[in-house]
């Protein structure tokens, strides 16, 4: 969308100067605002026309039953699917007795603006109904980063060259009609007035609260307005409501240039325990506590809390400004999916959205969490948290497959198996390690150690052992883990997958050496010394795949020897394959969807030589087509890390970009959490070289062509590091905190509060040639001027 004419790219914003409602449904996601509790889809204040309505609250849910034309033991029996709740966002207007609505009358002017800095998203519009009464309107629409269960939207109208009666309508609408992307697989299932009201209570002083319930899950939930008024004397104030609608009108006479100002705090609340009287005080009183800061308060605190977010999180680049608008996009989407988690998941779609039923997936700790760890690294620990939390249920599912350890699922809402797909879903137990991984990236990044005893070191064996009930020692005497699925989700039940194989051996050795920081609390979980011996011996034996004839590894055992997709054969309208081929095909070919041993190479770089890494780039890049949004980010690190800086810098592009210039023809469902991420990761570990482990900071700076300066902040042990990379040299900076160990180039750097400054090393030109598949290689990008003025 930002190459749409009604876009302009500026730095600190995504601004739209004027409506289309072709593109109304991608606008909706790209300007929802969220906490990590409430997310608000960025809808119309009036509801419609809209692209899909929502308003989500984080782990509330519907189940629904899996159907099977042919079961098997251990399928999950039911699913979870993400509910559009209380809709509490619709402000209606009547001019006269027409009702604005943008499909008639004359639209003048029409802007909205979501202000990465301020957090708000902004309105403004001039128009004239039918009869050709004119109107400006403004709304600014916010949901509270300081309280939790809070959003509010100042809405103003303003008569411009006449007297007019008018009349503004703030409703409470729930089970509102859906719409449903079928045959999409990446879209949500369909949920037809999923809601059973319980109460509803409108009171003449502009306050409702109503309360519904889930017709299957059983969860409850409640929704509450209130408002402030400010109008000409005379302003009447009513209030009315039935099962699923509760309504606050206000109608009055402006004359030319008075406005009606009128501030809706709206506020919820849900439990899967809580009576219907609980949830309707708790309501309440977040009302009343909205209505104390005020306006004025909710908004000063949002700009506070994103200053000192960014602050610690910011990332400059110049020369591309479009990178630049998108990197600071897909931060503003991470800390709003995560901010007030508060022990639940963080869905692969945060709250922006139905894509992918509102499920998590292993997105959030390969991808999301990383970022987060060295930028609001206080949303890691909640997340990990939840994760804590559904060890029982993991616990469970292994029972069920006849396993020890804990079993995560691989998608969820609140922490059963939700994969109807198990070659894809219930196979792929990286996702244990995938969150072992998150766990090691945190501790060692905060020194958090009640953290790590508390949640990290139950993580870290309920998932170790998982992976000795997995595996096995062969004749050979290498420990095999056979019929997984890795990150490739077109390579599926396999054995000895490279990723999975290195993953599950850092868990192993990172279980046992947490076991040993901690004694009492290992006893506790019952882990005695012969357990983590067979964790070690493991660990040390683990097997990884590597074809001696072709000089690479093997994405899994046997991998390059299948025959090679016919990519010559395979027209572009045939991507992503998924949607065009059988699975059965697609398994047996030599095919990838997404970055899999080259994640590996990435996250396990210890495990590689320099040669090794050039290697297996090359040979994977023939093969992989990227029919994932998480697989641009990883080949960009490692593109850098090789050498390869201008195809790095085209797959940074596409991560940076997918949802800004819908890549994948899907935001409509949602953004993609794991692709803003990965906009950061492209820059901060690709160009930036940074890596992290045992204490230390490593950089590795290098700039393409388009980027001419990269500059960045960390969180790391307690301090606050800033990075200013040219291609010429790196200043390292330490803001605040203690000293920290850090690498440039291989050179060690003890950093305190003085600034020091390295050359970076000129690198010699990969002597490997590098091809992607027949048309699927990553677009070249023209640079648009600036549109907007600089910082």
């Amino acid at each position: 969308m930002i190459r749409h004419p009604a876009f302009t790219v500026e730095p600190w914003a995504v601004r739209e100067r004027h409506l289309d409602l072709r593109v109304l449904a991608q606008t909706e996601s790209v300007f929802t605002l969220s906490n990590g509790h409430i997310g608000l889809r960025g809808n119309l204040d009036e509801g419609e026309p809209n692209g899909e309505p929502g308003t989500y609250l984080n782990g509330f849910y519907e189940g629904r039953p899996l159907p099977y034309a042919e079961a098997g033991y251990g399928y999950p029996e039911s699913g979870q699917t993400v509910v559009n709740v209380t809709n509490g966002k619709v402000i209606r207007l009547l001019v006269g007795d027409e009702p604005f609505d943008l499909r008639y009358g004359t639209l003048h002017r029409h802007e909205r603006v979501l202000d990465l800095r301020a957090g708000t998203l902004t309105r403004t519009a001039h128009w004239s109904s039918p009869t050709g009464a004119p109107v400006r309107i403004r709304s600014t629409r916010l949901v509270s980063f300081t309280h939790r269960a809070v959003a509010a939207i100042l809405y103003e109208v303003e008569a411009v060259d006449r007297p007019l009666r008018v009349a503004v309508q703030s409703e409470l609408i729930a089970n509102e009609t859906q719409t449903y992307a079928g045959g999409d697989p990446r879209a949500g299932a369909p949920l037809q007035a999923p809601l059973v009201a319980e109460e509803n209570v409108p009171s003449s002083e502009g306050t409702a609260i109503m309360v519904h319930r889930t017709r299957t899950s059983g969860l409850r939930v409640a929704a509450g307005m209130c408002h402030e008024i400010d109008g000409p004397d005379g302003t009447l104030v009513e209030a009315q409501g039935t099962d699923d609608v509760s309504r606050v009108t206000v109608a009055t006479r402006l004359t030319p240039g008075q406005t009606l100002r009128l501030v809706k705090f709206f506020s919820y609340g849900w439990s899967a325990q809580r009576s219907r009287a609980a949830l309707h005080d708790q309501v309440a009183g977040a009302l009343a506590s909205a209505r104390l800061d005020g306006w004025d308060g909710l908004y000063a605190d949002q700009r506070r809390f994103l200053d000192d977010f960014w602050q610690g999180a910011d990332v400059e680049v110049e020369g591309d400004p479009e990178v630049q608008q998108a990197v600071r996009f897909g931060l503003f989407h991470l800390l709003q999916s995560a901010a007030r988690l508060e022990e639940r998941a963080i869905p692969a779609k945060g709250l922006t959205g139905s894509g992918y039923d509102g499920h998590a997936f292993w997105d959030t700790e390969i991808f999301v969490l990383p970022v987060l760890t060295y930028t609001h690294p206080t949303a890691v620990a909640d997340a990990l948290s939840w994760r804590r939390t559904t060890i029982p249920l993991a616990r469970a599912r292994a029972r069920q497959l006849g396993l020890h350890g804990a079993a995560f699922p691989w998608r969820t809402i609140h922490g059963e198996e939700c994969s109807g797909y198990w070659p894809a879903g219930a196979a792929a137990f990286h996702i244990n390690a995938d969150i072992a991984h998150a766990v090691i990236q945190y501790v060692d990044a905060s020194q958090d150690m009640s953290f790590e005893r508390q949640t990290g070191l139950p993580l870290l064996v309920e998932t170790a052992r998982l992976w000795c009930a997995l595996g096995h020692h062969d004749a050979a005497g290498r420990y095999r883990i056979d019929g997984v699925t890795g990150p490739d989700e077109y390579t599926a039940v396999v054995d000895d997958n490279a990723y999975t194989n290195l993953m599950a051996q850092r868990n192993l050795r990172a279980a046992a050496e947490a076991a040993a920081r901690h004694p009492e609390q290992a006893k506790r979980l019952q882990v005695t010394a012969e357990e983590t011996r067979r964790w070690c011996d493991a660990a040390e034996a683990m097997s990884v795949p590597y074809d001696e004839r072709l000089g690479v590894h093997q994405q899994c055992e046997g991998f390059t020897e299948h025959a090679l997709w016919d990519f010559a054969a395979t027209g572009a309208g045939q991507y992503p394959l998924l949607l065009h081929f059988p699975y059965f095909d697609l398994y047996r070919k030599q095919v990838v969807k997404q970055a899999d041993l080259v994640l590996a190479m990435h996250l396990r770089g210890d495990a590689f030589t320099a040669d090794q890494k050039s290697r297996n780039f090359a040979y994977y890049e023939a093969l992989t087509v990227r029919d994932s949004s998480l697989s641009a980010c990883t080949q960009a690190v490692i593109a850098a890390e090789v050498g390869h800086l201008e195809l790095a810098y085209r797959y940074l592009g596409e991560a940076a970009l997918m949802d800004l210039e819908d890549l994948e023809k899907n935001t409509v469902d949602g953004v993609h959490m794991a692709s803003l991420a990965g906009a950061w990761i492209a820059l901060v570990a690709g160009f930036g070289g940074m890596r992290a482990g045992h204490g230390r900071l490593c950089f590795a700076p290098s700039l393409p062509a388009d980027i001419t300066r990269l500059a960045f902040r960390l969180r790391y042990r307690g301090s606050l590091l800033s990075v200013v990379a040219t291609r010429e040299a790196t200043s390292y900076r330490l803001l605040h905190g203690p000293p920290l160990a850090l690498t440039h180039h291989g050179e060690q750097i003890h950093l305190d509060r003085t600034e020091i400054t390295r050359l970076n090393p000129q690198r010699p030109a990969p002597e490997q040639e590098i091809h992607q598949p027949p048309g699927r290689e990553p677009a070249r990008r023209h640079q648009p001027p600036a549109t907007a003025a600089a910082e």
